[in-house]
Parts: C-alpha cells; structure tokens; sequence
C-alpha cells in the first residue's frame, strides 16, 4: 500500500529541510510547489513569487481545492514508489485527496515569521519573495488557501526555531519510524 507522509507549514518553514532524512532513507520526495513552478512555465510564465501565486490560484478556481494534490498523485502513481514524501501541503483537500489512495501521516513544520523569512532569504529561490512586505502577503494568500487547517490539525509539528537542519531532519524521520512502527502487524 501507498504510504505519503504530507508535510505542512507557511513558506519557508522548513518542510523540505524536514523531509531530506526520508529521501536519504529511499523515500521518494514530490514538491507540490515544483507542480505549480512547472504549470506557471508550462504557462509561458516568468516562476517568480506573483506568477506561482496566480497559477495556484487560477488551479483552485478552475480545478478545485485539491488540483495540485491531484496533479502529485499523477506523479506519484507514474513513480510507482511505495513511501513518498509530499512537500508543501496547503488545505485539508489536498490531504484528502491523498487519502484516496494512501495511508497518509500529515506533519506540520513551524518556524516564527522572523526565522521563515531569514531561511527564504538565504534559499534565494525564484519565487521566493524580495522584500519583507512581500514575505507578509504571500503569508496572506497562503492563509487565504487554508494552510492553517492542517497545520492546526497535523498528527505532529516540527520546530524549526532554533534547530539545524540536522535536528528538523532527524525529528522527522523518528517520528516518521515511530508512526509506521505503531501501525506493524
């Protein structure tokens, strides 16, 4: 059976400094934000923070809440992996949709607004926003999608206040370990 660990939490949290100890144990990792990177150039379109930001958007509004989770699941199932990692989780309609087809842990990454900005300005990804301001509004529209739910509702959360990567990494593949041990036969 497919197993996903679903990992949540605002930009710049740490969810994929989080999920790189599964990746190195052979878990398959999928991106959910490198879905919404792919369609906004599929698109024509400049990957930056207010291009991603409407294809995301115009995903939802013409697709559904769960479009993107839909759009892994294609990549899950062309992968044929048995443990995946999902990165980026927004609403609880995706985790849902995930749960059609697998055992499904959800897991929430936290950092303060302070510390996610200062590791967005180190990434220095694309999309990643330029100014303080624009850090706050993308914390807007992610709010806007629903990503409290399940950060609120995840099985476990993960500080990454004051941790190394080492120590968010190894937190999640315990915890990871001891979920799947609970569930042996």
């Amino acid at each position: 059976m497919l197993t996903i660990v679903a990992v949540t939490g605002m930009p710049g949290a740490g969810k994929s400094t989080a999920a790189r100890g599964l990746v190195s144990s052979g878990w398959k990792r999928v991106v959910m934000g490198d879905v919404v990177r792919d369609e906004t150039k599929r698109r024509g379109l400049e990957p930056d923070a207010a291009n991603t930001g409407e294809v995301m958007l115009d995903l939802r509004r013409t697709l559904g809440e769960a479009a993107v989770a839909r759009l892994c699941m294609r990549a899950i199932n062309e992968s044929r992996a048995e443990k995946v990692v999902v990165d980026g989780v927004r609403s609880m309609a995706e985790v849902e949709e995930f749960r059609r087809s697998a055992k499904v842990m959800l897991l929430a990454v936290h950092a303060s607004p302070r510390r996610r900005y200062a590791l967005l300005k180190e990434r220095g990804r694309s999309d990643d926003p330029l100014t303080y301001e624009m850090f706050l509004m993308r914390d807007q529209r992610e709010l806007g999608v629903g990503i409290g739910v399940p950060i609120a509702l995840a099985e476990e959360v993960i500080s990454n206040e004051r941790s190394t990567p080492e120590e968010v990494s190894t937190q999640m593949t315990r915890i990871v370990n001891r979920w799947l041990a609970s569930d042996a036969p």
